[in-house]
């Protein structure tokens, strides 16, 4: 018998302090590089975005991968990227967590053209804020410390 899933993960985190590292100019290459990561592990990537301090991915992971396992590999290999590109000079890693919300098949368009708009949406809204929100409606409980 096959495997057959559809688990469709929002990929949330910061930079590290949140501090806004990656400058803009070469977000591009940077979303290029982690959708790269992902399909190397054979997980299919529908969005990579973010803003100066936090990357969204949404993407689903192959079934034989651990979510923790694929963040940590994201986190390192992008960070050896930037280093070794040295795209973001200001860059001094990832925050320690992360955020994995799953999401409905119906709403995959919708949080695409969320990930895309992320510097139009944080004229208004800080990461802080918007990270805040989603945890909210995940339900999550949180401390408010470790945002």
């Amino acid at each position: 018998m096959a495997t057959y899933t559809q688990i469709l993960y929002h990929l949330v985190f910061g930079t590290k302090e949140r501090v806004g590292t990656l400058e803009t100019g070469h977000h591009e290459a940077l979303w290029r590089y982690v959708s790269g990561v992902l399909r190397n592990k054979e997980c299919v990537v529908y969005i990579v975005g973010g803003h100066t301090n936090h990357l969204h991915i949404l993407s689903s992971l192959h079934p034989s991968l651990c979510l923790a396992n694929v963040i940590k590999d994201i986190k390192l290999s992008a960070s050896k990227w930037i280093k070794s590109e040295k795209i973001f000079p200001s860059f001094s890693g990832w925050q320690d967590g992360y955020g994995a919300f799953t999401c409905a098949w119906a709403d995959k368009e919708r949080i695409c053209r969320y990930i895309e708009h992320q510097f139009e949406h944080h004229r208004q809204t800080t990461f802080e804020e918007e990270y805040e929100a989603m945890l909210q409606r995940a339900g999550i409980d949180y401390d408010p410390r470790y945002l």
